[in-house]
């Protein structure tokens, strides 16, 4: 039984805080020359918000304006953004419909090797253990969406993880996750899943 009521207090609390996605697309002006008009954005290194979980969007606006993730770029575009603004702008890119994208084909049997199975001996779990086989991550445990993700963003976060620079807080928790994951990666490995996530569908 709590059981139950544990789920049906997380469902209430997804409602409680969706945002207003017309709201956020007033707002998201100052989005389109990085991310475009939809979320899909035109510059590899800068990644793609269309269909990403509401709250990962709003999470990662509000750690970006409180210092918690370093990107000089964005700290000063988060510094005029409210909590509202910020879950109104999830809103809108998780209705935004992200574009296809393909996986280089030399790299994708090394790139699902790593996605579907991790690798035991280097203690590197899964992939979609978390982010799902279809790579829509998990919207309740603040997974995100990685299907679709430009290869060199996410080879750069993965790089990132991997030396210690994403994770400046002891409470973010994905964040020590990822860098946990990434430690023994490769950068072949990393090429090699970061592409393959491209092309997930």
């Amino acid at each position: 039984m709590k059981k139950v009521l544990l789920l049906l207090s997380l469902i209430s609390t997804q409602f409680a805080i969706a945002g207003d996605a017309d709201l956020g697309k007033a707002k998201s002006a100052m989005c389109t020359a990085c991310h475009g008009a939809d979320g899909n954005s035109i510059n590899p290194m800068w990644p793609n918000l269309a269909g990403q979980h509401e709250e990962y969007t709003a999470r990662q606006l509000s750690l970006f304006k409180n210092g918690e993730r370093k990107a000089t770029v964005m700290g000063g575009m988060v510094a005029g953004l409210n909590d509202d603004d910020m879950t109104n702008l999830g809103a809108y890119y998780a209705n935004q419909k992200s574009k296809l994208a393909v996986a280089d084909a030399d790299l994708v049997t090394k790139g699902k090797a790593i996605y579907q199975g991790g690798n035991a001996k280097m203690e590197i779990p899964a992939c979609m253990a978390c982010h799902g086989v279809d790579g829509k991550g998990n919207p309740l445990s603040g997974y995100p969406v990685v299907a679709g993700q430009h290869t060199v963003y996410t080879e750069q976060r993965l790089k990132d993880f991997r030396a210690g620079d994403a994770v400046k807080n002891e409470d973010d928790i994905n964040g020590n996750i990822m860098a946990k994951v990434a430690k023994y990666l490769s950068d072949d490995d990393i090429k090699a899943v970061a592409s393959y996530m491209q092309g997930l569908y």
